[in-house]
């Protein structure tokens, strides 16, 4: 079986990630989308509850593709969320894994924890990025100034930001 990973903070999931992940599904010899929220990001802030909210919203994302799967596995080690060690607990139960990864992320993936290793263990599917495309920060940024955000995230995500009232300040 042929899995593909998308793992990120998804902090919180936009339509570009699910854009994304359905290009994989349409494009590579893919059986499944794995989406592996990091619990806690090795360079960024870490905030408990606010990584709850970010596995809750990837599962409602992923709700509506049967080809999306969520994994808590970083959620269940209660450290920090290494990609490389999350990898190896999963190459095991699979033939081969593909990674999604975007241009940006990539040029820097030598500065990540046994970046040498990673890159044995999966084959990498990078996603440029432009100027004008969408950003969890740039979601949470409109959310902060009570601008729309309806169009750039699932539509149950967005119910979900709302009912928790998440981004309000930062």
């Amino acid at each position: 079986m042929n899995l593909c990973v998308f793992q990120g903070t998804f902090n919180p999931i936009h339509n570009a990630h699910i854009r994304m992940a359905e290009f994989v599904l349409e494009n590579y010899n893919v059986d499944k989308i794995l989406f592996i929220p990091a619990y806690k990001p090795p360079h960024k802030e870490f905030d408990p509850k606010c990584a709850q909210h970010r596995l809750n919203m990837v599962k409602l994302a992923a709700e509506d593709n049967p080809r999306f799967e969520v994994s808590d596995i970083e959620f269940r080690n209660k450290e920090v969320s290494y990609t490389y060690n999350t990898i190896k607990k999963l190459k095991a139960q699979y033939d081969k894994i593909y990674f999604i990864i975007g241009a940006d992320a990539y040029e820097k993936i030598d500065t990540w924890y046994n970046a040498a290793q990673l890159k044995e263990l999966v084959e990498f599917i990078v996603f440029p990025r432009s100027a004008d495309d969408i950003s969890s920060s740039k979601v949470r940024e409109k959310i902060q100034k009570n601008e729309p955000i309806e169009d750039l995230i699932p539509k149950k995500v967005w119910y979900y930001i709302q009912s928790h009232g998440l981004y309000k300040c930062q």
